[in-house]
């Protein structure tokens, strides 16, 4: 009986588990934005929106039509063929998308000084960090980064977006770089993993497994919070960061944001929380015999 029982408890509990990293992992629709004073916990500034207010009062980049790509880890020995210069492979498809520029979202706080960074924040705690020129001076082969809030048409490839707006969209809301075509022998908008090297600060440039370079680590899914530190921010970067929201007085934003890794799919806590009940189950009913 008493089996029974705490096998009912444990179930119970890992559902709720994975029930919270199902929240966690759903599609933004609304952006909080802040400007931090150089401690890192004053706030200056700060207002919150949403992706209709974005859609209807900022300069919208992107037209529903075409495509915007990144480019993940090209797994080769030659460090030289790990930039994959010419863009001949490994593109992830970004999907049709629709979004407001990082530059136009911090002006709605004051902007940004040189100096200053800017935090693009998940719902699960991952972030990246971008400098003053690569937000309001960015290389054409860049491009604007953007907070998309629409994907006009599926990807042909890989993962899939969602059509629409969030939470049909449901991916978004999320950042992707607007990208020209010039380094694309494909007439593609490729941000390129050469075109990181050259347009990225040495110490910004994302590496998958701190190995291989990969522009698609900056493709932030579920964007909730845009934050702007006067001086740079000065945090982990490798850490998950709390929301606002969920900051205690003496968080200065460098502290994991919860027991979920960043970026951690709801979907994996869900198969590992579905996987430990049928373990137990059959562990304590065993016992029970």
């Amino acid at each position: 009986m008493n089996v029974s029982k705490n096998f009912r408890f444990i179930c119970i509990v890992l559902a709720v588990v994975a029930m919270a990293a199902m929240v966690s992992a759903a599609p933004t629709t609304g952006l909080r934005v802040v400007r931090l004073a150089p401690d890192s916990v004053t706030i200056i500034n700060e207002t919150t929106v949403d992706y209709r207010w974005l859609e209807a009062n900022l300069p919208v980049l992107g037209d529903g039509v075409t495509h915007y790509y990144h480019q993940g880890p090209v797994f080769v020995a030659d460090k030289e063929g790990q930039w994959d210069p010419d863009e001949t492979t490994n593109f992830k498809d970004r999907g049709a998308v629709k979004g407001t520029d990082v530059k136009d979202i911090t002006g709605l706080v004051g902007g940004m000084e040189p100096g200053d960074e800017v935090m693009i924040h998940a719902t699960d705690g991952y972030h990246v960090e971008f400098r003053y020129p690569n937000i309001y001076t960015p290389d054409p082969r860049q491009g604007p980064i953007g907070i998309c809030w629409y994907n006009g048409e599926e990807t042909d490839v890989g993962e899939r977006q969602g059509v629409g707006y969030p939470p049909d969209y449901y991916v978004g809301m999320r950042l992707v770089f607007f990208a020209d075509t010039s380094t694309n022998a494909e007439g593609k908008h490729v941000f390129g993993n050469n075109d990181m090297r050259m347009v990225m600060p040495a110490e910004d440039i994302h590496l998958f497994d701190n190995l291989y370079p990969s522009t698609n680590g900056y493709t932030v899914k579920w964007v909730d919070e845009v934050r702007v530190y006067e001086g740079g921010y000065s945090g982990e970067k490798d850490s998950p960061v709390k929301s606002l929201a969920d900051k205690t007085s003496d968080d200065t934003g460098g502290e994991p944001g919860g027991p979920m890794a960043a970026g951690t799919p709801a979907i994996l806590t869900i198969i590992t929380c579905t996987g430990a009940i049928g373990l137990l189950s059959r562990v304590l009913r065993g016992r029970a015999r």
